[in-house]
C-alpha cells in the first residue's frame, strides 16, 4: 500500500497562517457572543471584519489548493478566489477605516469625504483586480501556470494605510491615549510581519496582518471583563443595552440592589451575597444581565418579551433578597420595576435610581412609577438652575433668596441675632426648600457659589439694618464643611464682608463638625484665622451623627447648637433630659454659650431654660422669613 503523496503549494505558501487565522476568528466569535459586548456601531463593523477575515482565509485556501491542479478547467476558479481573496480584504480595511472614524467620533463633511474616498478606493482596487484575473486567466488557458499579470493589491492597501494614518493623526487627541498606542502597535506588527514574509518570499501570513488590528478592537474597546465571583460587567455596559433595547422598542425588566455598608473604595460584596446574585442572574431570567454600578450596588435588566411572567420573577426575586436579609442582615435598598420610556430615552437609569434611593429608608423595595419620572425631572431641572448660578457668579442673583429664623436672647428677652438660611427661587417651580437642592449643591461643587450669594446678601440686609438703627448683635450662616476645603475660601469670605462695610463681628459661621481628619484641620485653621477679625462660630447639630467631645475642645466654637432632636427626646425621656441638662451645663461652665433649636410649646421653652440655655431658636418664636421682614423681631438702638 502506498502513502499519500503530500500536496505541495505554490508561491512559497504554507495553509498553516490561514488556518490558525480561521481558528482565532471563531473563538472571536465564540467569545463575543458569550460575553457582554456593547451593540454599537462600532461593534457590528468589528464582527464584519470578523467575517470578512474568514471569507478571505478560506478564499485564499482555496486559490491555492485550485493552483495546485494546474489544468485548464481550475484557471477560472483560480482566480475567482484570488480576486474575491483581495476583495475581502481591503473590505476590512474599508471597514477599519469606518471603524476609526467611528471611535474618533468624526462627523460631518470629513466623515463624508474620508467615507467617499475610501469607497472609491475599494471599487477601483477590486474592479482592477478582478480585470487583472480574468485577463490572467484567458492568457493563462492552455499556457503554463503561474503566470501573473499586474496587480494592484500594494497599491491599494498603501492608499488604505495612508488613510487610517491621516485618522490616527488629526484626531490623535479625540481618543485616549493608550488606547491609541495599542493600534499603532497592532498596525506596527502587522507592517513588521509582512517586511519579514516579503524578506524570505513568503505570502503564508498575508492573513495574519489583518487579524492584529481586529484582535486590539476586541482587547481595547469591546472587551467588557466579567467580575468573576458574580458575573456582573461594567457599569458603562447598561448604557449600551438600553440603548440597544430602547432603539428596538423592547421594554425591560430594571431591578437595582444596593447595600450601603459596602459601598466604598477597597469594599466588595461578601460571597453570600454574590452567590444569590449570581444565582438570580443565571436561573430566574432568560437573557438577563448583570451590571455592577459600584462595589455596593448592582443592577439586574432582562427583556420582557424573553421573560412574559416576569411578575412572578421579580416577585421571586424580591421574596429571595428579604429571605438573605433575614439570615445575614445587610442593610438593602431595592427599586425594581418595568422600563420607563422617558428614562431609556435618555439613557439615565443609574442617576435616576440614585435619586430614588435619596428619599428612600434603609431596608426597602421602591416599584418605579411615573410620578418618580416627574420628581427626577424636578430634580434635573433644579440642578441644570445651580449649574447656570455657579457660572455666573452673581451675587445678586434672584434665584437665591434669604430667609431666616430670629432668636430669642434668653438673658436679655431680646431678638437681637438670626440664622440665615438659604432658599431657591426658580421661574418654572417657585420656591424650593434647602433639603431639595443642598445636597446637590455639595455633590456638583457649587456650594461654596451659593454660600457667597447668600453671604453678600446677608451682610448687605445687615449694613441697611445698622443703618436704620436697628440693635443686631449678628446673623449666622451655614457652611458646608466641604467648601472650607477651598483654599480661597477665607479670602472670598474676608472680601465679602470687607466690601459691603459691616463689622466682622455682625456675622457668624454655622458648621457641622466632620469625622474626616483633614477637614477638622481645615475647619480649625479657618476658624482661627476668621475668629482674629471677630467672625463667631456656632456648632451646628450638636447631638445628631458624629459628636467628639476631644474635637470640640480643640475647635474654638462660641456657641453650641443642640440638635431639636434632643428637644423632642428630652420632653418624652426623663434620662435624656437629665444626659442632655449635665452636657449644656458642662458646656457653660466652659464659657460656651448653648443654643437650643427646635422649641414649639411653652413647655419646651421652659425646660431648655431649666437646661443652661443661652439663646432659643424655633416655630414658638417664628417660622422662616424673608430676611426683610426680620425687623418685625428686632429693637431699635435708643439714641
Amino acid at each position: 500500500m502506498g502513502s499519500a503523496e503530500p500536496i505541495t503549494y505554490i508561491g512559497n505558501y504554507t495553509p498553516v497562517g490561514d488556518i490558525i487565522v480561521a481558528a482565532v476568528c471563531i473563538l472571536m466569535i465564540i467569545l463575543v457572543q458569550t460575553t457582554y459586548v456593547s451593540r454599537t456601531k462600532s461593534y457590528i463593523l468589528f464582527n464584519g471584519m470578523i467575517a470578512l477575515l474568514l471569507v478571505a482565509v478560506f478564499s485564499d485556501l482555496l486559490y491555492h489548493f485550485l493552483s495546485v491542479e494546474g489544468t485548464s478547467d481550475s484557471y477560472f476558479s483560480v482566480y475567482f478566489f484570488k480576486s474575491l481573496y483581495h476583495a475581502s480584504l481591503f473590505g476590512i480595511l474599508f471597514l477599519f477605516v469606518w471603524y476609526v472614524m467611528e471611535i474618533q467620533i468624526v462627523t460631518g463633511l470629513e466623515f463624508k469625504i474620508v467615507h467617499f474616498i475610501s469607497f472609491l478606493i475599494l471599487i477601483a482596487v477590486i474592479i482592477v483586480d478582478a480585470y487583472n484575473s480574468m485577463k490572467q486567466y484567458n492568457i493563462l488557458i492552455g499556457l503554463a501556470k503561474g503566470k501573473k499579470g499586474f496587480s494592484v493589491f500594494g497599491l491599494g492597501y498603501v492608499l488604505f494605510i495612508a488613510i487610517i494614518m491621516y485618522l490616527f493623526i488629526r484626531h490623535r487627541h479625540s481618543v485616549f491615549k493608550k488606547v491609541m498606542i495599542g493600534f499603532y502597535g497592532s498596525i506596527a506588527v502587522a507592517f513588521l510581519l509582512l517586511f519579514t514574509q516579503r524578506l524570505f518570499n513568503q505570502s503564508s501570513f498575508t492573513s495574519s496582518t489583518f487579524l492584529f488590528p481586529i484582535i486590539a478592537m476586541l482587547y481595547l474597546l469591546h472587551s467588557n471583563p466579567y467580575d468573576m465571583e458574580s458575573g456582573a460587567v461594567g457599569a458603562d455596559a447598561l448604557k449600551s443595552y438600553v440603548g440597544y433595547n430602547y432603539k428596538r422598542k423592547k421594554e425591560m425588566l430594571i431591578g437595582s440592589m444596593y447595600l450601603p455598608e459596602f459601598d466604598g473604595e477597597g469594599k466588595k460584596l461578601p460571597k453570600e451575597v454574590t452567590d444569590i446574585i449570581r444565582m438570580v442572574a443565571s436561573d430566574f431570567l432568560k437573557y438577563a444581565v448583570l451590571f455592577k454600578i459600584n462595589n455596593g450596588q448592582v443592577i439586574l435588566a432582562a427583556d420582557i418579551d424573553s421573560n412574559p411572567d416576569y411578575e412572578n420573577k421579580m416577585n421571586k426575586l424580591i421574596n429571595i433578597f428579604l429571605e438573605s436579609y433575614n439570615i445575614y442582615h445587610y442593610d438593602y435598598k431595592i427599586v425594581i420595576g418595568k422600563s420607563l420610556e422617558e428614562i431609556s430615552r435618555k439613557n439615565e437609569y443609574i442617576k435616576f435610581i440614585n435619586h430614588i434611593h435619596k428619599d428612600m429608608q434603609i431596608n426597602s423595595i421602591h416599584f418605579m412609577e411615573f410620578g418618580d419620572v416627574l420628581l427626577y425631572n424636578k430634580q434635573e431641572y433644579i440642578l441644570k438652575e445651580l449649574e447656570d448660578i455657579y457660572h455666573r457668579k452673581d451675587m445678586n442673583d434672584s434665584r437665591i433668596e434669604v430667609y431666616c429664623q430670629p432668636v430669642l436672647n434668653v438673658k436679655s428677652g431680646k431678638y437681637d441675632t438670626a440664622e440665615a438660611l438659604m432658599r431657591l427661587n426658580l421661574p418654572d417651580i417657585g420656591l424650593v426648600p434647602p433639603d431639595k437642592f443642598i445636597y446637590l449643591a455639595e455633590e456638583y461643587g457649587y456650594i461654596h457659589t451659593l454660600s457667597l450669594i447668600i453671604l453678600s446678601k446677608t451682610c448687605h440686609q445687615i449694613r441697611k439694618l445698622l443703618i436704620d438703627g436697628y440693635d443686631v448683635k449678628r446673623i449666622s450662616v451655614n457652611i458646608s464643611v466641604l467648601e472650607m476645603r477651598d483654599s480661597d475660601f477665607c479670602k472670598d469670605f474676608n472680601e465679602i464682608i470687607k466690601n459691603t462695610g459691616i463689622p466682622d463681628d455682625k456675622i457668624a459661621i454655622e458648621v457641622t463638625e466632620s469625622q474626616n481628619e483633614n477637614d477638622f484641620n481645615t475647619m480649625k485653621n479657618i476658624i482661627d484665622e476668621l475668629k482674629e477679625n471677630g467672625v463667631k462660630f456656632y456648632l451646628d447639630d450638636f447631638g445628631t451623627g458624629y459628636s467628639n467631645f476631644e474635637r470640640i475642645m480643640e475647635l474654638p466654637f462660641d456657641i453650641i447648637k443642640f440638635d431639636r432632636s434632643l428637644v423632642i427626646e428630652c420632653a418624652r425621656n426623663e434620662k435624656a433630659e437629665k444626659m442632655v441638662e449635665s452636657m449644656a451645663k458642662m458646656f457653660t461652665n466652659m464659657e460656651y454659650s448653648v443654643l437650643y433649636e427646635g422649641i414649639e410649646t411653652d413647655k419646651d421653652e421652659k425646660r431648655c431654660i431649666k437646661m443652661s440655655a443661652s439663646y432659643l431658636q424655633g416655630y414658638k418664636y417664628s417660622q422662616p422669613i424673608p430676611i426683610e421682614q426680620l425687623t418685625r423681631f428686632l429693637d431699635k438702638k435708643s439714641k
